[in-house]
C-alpha cells in the first residue's frame, strides 16, 4: 500500500491506496474553508498552522496500515510553499521511521489522475484543468508525457469566481456560491465582454471580465440596488460568459485537434453548467467525456495516491534529502 499526503493549499488530506488493485482503502480530508472564508480567500500562514493541527489527527487513523506500506507519497509542487512544507515534512519523517521510499507527486498530475481513482488509465486524453490556481488545456499521452497547449494569461477560471464572490461579499470559496445564485438569475441581465473573442490563439483570460463585473457591481451599489435578485443576475451573467469563453476556445481547438478522449478536472470542474456545455461539445465531436467524481474534484490525497501507484511501478522515487517544495512548476 501507499500512504499519500496532500497539503498544497487549504485542504489537509491523507489516503491509503492498494498498489496492485488501485483500490482506495482509506481517505480523509479536513477542509479549512470556514476559517478562510472570513478573509475572502486563503491566508497561507493560517493554512500552514491548520495543516499542523489536522494532518497528525488524520494520520492517527492510519496506523493500522503502517506494516503494509511500501512507500510514502506527498504533493511537493505546485502550491503554497508554506503549506506544501507541512506535508513534505510529515512524509519525510514517515519514510525515515518506516524505512520505506518517498515519492514526490506533481499536484497537477494528481488532478488528471483523479479521473482514474480505483480505475485503469485511459490515454491519450486531452484535459481541461480548471481550478483556483490554473486554467490549462493539456494533451496527455502518459504519466511522463504531458504538454500544455493553452492556458490563462492572467486570472484562472476558479479564481475569477472567488473574486466575483468576494466583490459581492458572498464568501469563500466563490465557485459553489456563484453557481448557486446563478441558478436563480437571468444570464442576459448584464452585457459582459467575452475575453479574447477575436484572438485565434488557444488562450484564456479573466481579468477583463472580472473588471467588467466589478464595474457592474459598483453601478448597482451607487443606485442602492444590491439585493438577492441583483446578485443572482450578476452571478448568472458572469457565469454564462466565464463558461462561454472556455467553450469558445475549446471549439477552436476541437476543429483542428478533435480528441478521442476529453476530460475536465480540478476544483472548478464541479461546476454543473460547465460540465453540461462541455458534454454537448464532446457529443458534437464524438469525443468520450471523462469526469472525476464530485468528491475528488477539489484537492485530495486519493488522487495523489493514484499517481503514486504509477510512479511506484516505474521506480520513480526521490531521496529524502533531495525532495523540496516548489510553488510553481509545470509537468
Amino acid at each position: 500500500m501507499i500512504l499519500s499526503i496532500e497539503s498544497s493549499c487549504d485542504d489537509s488530506s491523507i489516503a491509503i491506496t492498494d498498489i496492485k488493485t488501485k483500490k482506495l482503502l482509506y481517505h480523509k480530508k479536513i477542509s479549512q474553508e470556514l476559517q478562510h472564508s472570513v478573509y475572502g480567500g486563503v491566508v497561507p500562514e493560517l493554512a500552514a498552522r491548520l495543516h499542523i493541527e489536522a494532518l497528525p489527527k488524520i494520520l492517527e487513523e492510519c496506523t493500522e496500515y503502517f506494516p503494509k506500506l511500501k512507500a510514502i507519497a506527498v504533493t511537493n509542487a505546485p502550491g503554497l510553499s508554506v503549506t506544501l512544507t507541512e506535508g513534505v515534512t510529515m512524509a519525510k519523517a514517515l519514510a525515515l521511521s518506516l524505512k520505506i521510499p518517498l515519492i514526490g507527486v506533481n499536484h497537477l498530475k494528481g488532478h488528471i489522475y483523479s479521473l482514474f481513482i480505483e480505475k485503469e488509465t485511459l490515454f491519450p486524453c486531452t484535459v481541461l484543468l480548471v481550478s483556483g490556481g490554473h486554467t490549462q488545456l493539456i494533451e496527455v499521452e502518459n504519466l511522463n508525457n504531458m504538454s500544455v497547449v493553452g492556458q490563462t494569461i492572467d486570472d484562472s477560471f476558479g479564481e475569477s469566481f472567488d473574486k466575483v464572490s468576494k466583490m459581492m461579499k458572498l464568501g469563500y470559496p466563490g465557485g459553489p456560491i456563484i453557481e448557486k445564485f446563478a441558478l436563480h438569475g437571468d444570464d442576459n441581465s448584464y452585457e459582459l465582454p467575452i475575453p479574447l473573442r477575436q484572438s485565434p490563439l488557444i488562450q484564456f483570460s479573466y481579468s477583463g471580465l472580472k473588471n467588467a463585473v466589478r464595474l457592474a457591481i459598483l453601478k448597482e451599489e451607487e443606485n442602492n440596488n444590491i439585493n438577492e435578485k441583483t446578485i443572482s443576475n450578476i452571478s448568472a451573467s458572469f457565469q454564462k460568459v466565464a463558461i462561454g469563453h472556455i467553450v469558445m476556445k475549446l471549439k477552436k481547438y476541437f476543429k483542428t485537434n478533435p480528441p478521442t478522449n476529453f476530460a475536465i478536472v480540478g476544483g472548478a470542474s464541479a461546476n454543473k453548467a460547465l460540465r453540461t456545455q462541455i458534454e454537448s461539445l464532446c457529443s458534437e465531436y464524438n469525443a468520450k467525456l471523462l469526469l472525476a467524481p464530485m468528491e475528488f474534484c477539489s484537492d485530495n490525497a486519493a488522487m495523489i495516491g493514484r499517481v503514486a501507484v504509477e510512479q511506484y511501478e516505474s521506480n520513480d522515487f526521490i531521496a529524502i534529502k533531495e525532495i523540496n517544495v516548489q510553488s510553481r512548476v509545470e509537468f
